[in-house]
C-alpha cells in the first residue's frame, strides 16, 4: 500500500512512473581482530584460488613491553568468521619491523614481506601454505634500507609471467631511487633487487599492480628535497617481459600532495602518496590503469584535502587530467585523505578514503567512490556506521597513526579496511559491500535526467545529507520532501530566487529530521515503520514550470 501511494504521489508531481527500488544495505561495521594492540596501517588481499579466503594485515605496536609485527588475519568462510594473530611467526619473530606487504599467489601461498630491525635491516619475505597459520623463516629480499614494500602477483592464467610476485620499494639513500625484485616460487628464492630509475627528485612512496597481459605497472611520487618532502609530481614505469627491461616516465602528472599534519585532527601525519590499480575484466576498460594521490591547492584539488584520480587507457604513455573524486562542495573545509582503490568483477573504480564532512573536523568517517564508467562519474557513499577522532600514537615520530587504509572485492563483495581508535586504540575494521546491491542503487539514482535540477551528497547516507539545486533562471522555487507514505513532511524553500546555485542541509535522527535548521518532529512508530529501516525521502524541486526530484536513500 505505501509503495502505490508514492508512486501515485510521484505520478502526480512528475508525471512519469517511478521504478521500485533496491535498496542498499551495508552490513555493520566490525573490527575482524579485536586486541589490546595498536593496528594500523591495514591491507586486505583476496586469493585467486578461492575467493572466500582474505588475508588482511597491519602494524601492530605495543610499547610496555616493546614489540612491533605484522597482523595475521583471515577468513575462509568470506569473511563469517576470522582467526589469526597479531604478529607474523616467522622466525626471527624479535627483529620483525612492520611494514607488511601482502598477496596471495596463484598456488594459494600467503607471502608477506617486511622491514627488519638491526640488525636485520632491510627487505624480508615469509610465506605460508597452511592459510596463515605457519610461517616459514625470513628470506632476504634485499638489505637497503627502507620504509615499506608493495607487492602484487600475476594471478592472470593467460599471462607469460603466470604466478610470479613482484616487492617494489624505495631506496633510502641517493638518489632515492624505486627498487623492483620478484619471485617465481613463492619466495623460496627472490630475483636480484634492480633499480629502475634514476631520479631528478628523491622518490616516495611506491606502489606496484599487474596488467592483463603480463604487464607490471609501479609509480611513485618525486618529492622535495627538504622536509616535509611534498609531493609534486607521479613517476611511472612499465615492463612487459617480466621486470627484465622497464619504460620509465620520471614525471607523468604534476602533484600537489597533502604530505604534512593536520591541524585539526591533533597534529596527525598525512600524505599524498600515490595509489595504483588495474582493470583486468574482460570488459570495454580492459588494461586501463587508475592512480589516485591526495592532493589540494592545485585544480580541480580545493585548498582542502580532495581525492584526485588519473587515468591511462593506453598502458601509461598518456594520462588523463586530474578527476576530483569525492564529490562534496569545493573548498567547502571538508578534509578527504588517505585513498585506497580496487577495481572489481565489473570493471568498477572503487576508492576508499577517511571523510569528515558528515562530523566535526576533529573527526573522521569513511567514504566509498565508486564509478562504473571508467571515473567520469562517481556515486558515493558513507560506510561507517560511526565516525572516530585521530590521534597520534605517542613515541612513533611526529603524528604517526598509521599512513594507508585499503580496499579489496571478491566477485561479490567490496572488502573495505581501515583503522580507526574509537575503541580507545587503533584497530582494524570492516563493513563488507554487496556489490549487486551497488549496482542497483547506482541504475536507480541515475534513471531520470530531471535529477540533473537537484541533487544530494553523500547519498546513500546514514545522518545527514547536503541538498543541492539549480535555479537557472529568476523563477518561483518550491523545495517539498515527501515521506515514504506520500505526505509532505517538509517544505523547506518556498520563495523567488534568483539564478544560482543553492544547498540545504538533510539530517535524521532517532526523533525526527532537521531542514535548514527546522527541527520536524514524527513520532517514534512513524519514524520506525516509515523512515528508519525503509530508508527512503523523496525531495521534489520545482523551479518556474521545471519539476526535478532526488531520492533520499538513509541507511
Amino acid at each position: 500500500m505505501r509503495w502505490i501511494i508514492l508512486n501515485i504521489v510521484l505520478l502526480i508531481l512528475l508525471r512519469d512512473g517511478f521504478t521500485q527500488h533496491s535498496y542498499l544495505s551495508f552490513s555493520s561495521n566490525y573490527r575482524i581482530y579485536p586486541s589490546n594492540v595498536n593496528q594500523t596501517e591495514v591491507f586486505i588481499t583476496k586469493s585467486p584460488v578461492d575467493q572466500d579466503i582474505l588475508f588482511a594485515s597491519c602494524n601492530t605496536l605495543s610499547f610496555i613491553p616493546f614489540f612491533v609485527s605484522e597482523g595475521i588475519y583471515v577468513t575462509t568462510d568470506g569473511g563469517q568468521s576470522w582467526y589469526g594473530s597479531d604478529s607474523c611467526k616467522g622466525d626471527p619473530i624479535q627483529f620483525h619491523g612492520g611494514d607488511p606487504g601482502i598477496v596471495i599467489d596463484k598456488n594459494g601461498t600467503f607471502i608477506l614481506t617486511r622491514i627488519g630491525r638491526t640488525p636485520f635491516v632491510g627487505l624480508f619475505s615469509h610465506f605460508s601454505n597452511d592459510n596463515g597459520l605457519t610461517w616459514s623463516a625470513q628470506k632476504v629480499i634485499s638489505t637497503d634500507d627502507l620504509e615499506r614494500a608493495t607487492v602484487t602477483t600475476d594471478a592472470v592464467p593467460s599471462s607469460p609471467y603466470y604466478g610470479r610476485t613482484y616487492a617494489a620499494w624505495v631506496k633510502f639513500a641517493p638518489p632515492y631511487p624505486l627498487m623492483v625484485a620478484y619471485t617465481d616460487d613463492g619466495t623460496q628464492s627472490w630475483s636480484a633487487p634492480q633499480q629502475i630509475n634514476n631520479p631528478p627528485n628523491r622518490s616516495g612512496g611506491g606502489a606496484i599492480a599487474t596488467g592483463p597481459n603480463g604487464e607490471i605497472y609501479v609509480c611513485w611520487a618525486g618529492v622535495t628535497e627538504v622536509s616535509p618532502f611534498k609531493e609534486i609530481y607521479v613517476g611511472f614505469a612499465r615492463t612487459v617481459d617480466g621486470g627484465q627491461g622497464w619504460n620509465v616516465t620520471e614525471n607523468a602528472f604534476p602533484v600537489n600532495g597533502i604530505t604534512g599534519v593536520l591541524p585539526d585532527k591533533g597534529n596527525i601525519r598525512v600524505n599524498g602518496l600515490p595509489n595504483i590499480a588495474v582493470d583486468n575484466t574482460e570488459g570495454p576498460r580492459r588494461g586501463w590503469i587508475y592512480i589516485v594521490t591526495g592532493q589540494k591547492d592545485l585544480a580541480p584539488a580545493g585548498n582542502d584535502p580532495d581525492i584526485i584520480l588519473h587515468r591511462s587507457a593506453d598502458g601509461g604513455q598518456s594520462w588523463s587530467g586530474p578527476i576530483r573524486v569525492n564529490q562534496d562542495v569545493a573548498n567547502s573545509g571538508a578534509t578527504q585523505y588517505f585513498p585506497g582503490i580496487d577495481v572489481d568483477n565489473t570493471g568498477a573504480v572503487n576508492i576508499l578514503f577517511y571523510d569528515d564532512r558528515n562530523t566535526t573536523s576533529d573527526s573522521t568517517g569513511v567514504f566509498l567512490a565508486r564509478s562504473t564508467d571508467g571515473g567520469d562519474n562517481w556515486a558515493e557513499y558513507e560506510i561507517s556506521d560511526h565516525n572516530f577522532k585521530p590521534a597520534p600514537i605517542g613515541g612513533l615520530g611526529q603524528g604517526y597513526q598509521g599512513d594507508n587504509i585499503d580496499i579489496t572485492s571478491t566477485g561479490t563483495k567490496l572488502w573495505p579496511v581501515w583503522m580507526d581508535n574509537s575503541t580507545g586504540i587503533y584497530q582494524i575494521w570492516t563493513a563488507p559491500v554487496d556489490i549487486a546491491s551497488l549496482n542497483s542503487v547506482e541504475e536507480e539514482l541515475s534513471v531520470d535526467s530531471r535529477q540533473s535540477l537537484v541533487r544530494a551528497y553523500p547519498n546513500p547516507f546514514r545522518d545527514r545529507c547536503t541538498i543541492e539545486y539549480f535555479v537557472p533562471e529568476r523563477a518561483h522555487v518550491s523545495l517539498k520532501i515527501y515521506d515514504l507514505m506520500g505526505n509532505c513532511v517538509a517544505v523547506p524553500v518556498d520563495e523567488v530566487a534568483s539564478p544560482g546555485e543553492y544547498k540545504i542541509e538533510f539530517r535524521v535522527s532517532g526523533s525526527g529530521f532537521r531542514v535548514s535548521g527546522s527541527v520536524f518532529r514524527v513520532s517514534s512508530a512513524s519514524w520506525r515503520t516509515g523512515f528508519r529501516g525503509t530508508g527512503l525521502f523523496i525531495c521534489v524541486l520545482q523551479v518556474g514550470e521545471m519539476i526535478g526530484y532526488v531520492k533520499l536513500l538513509v541507511l
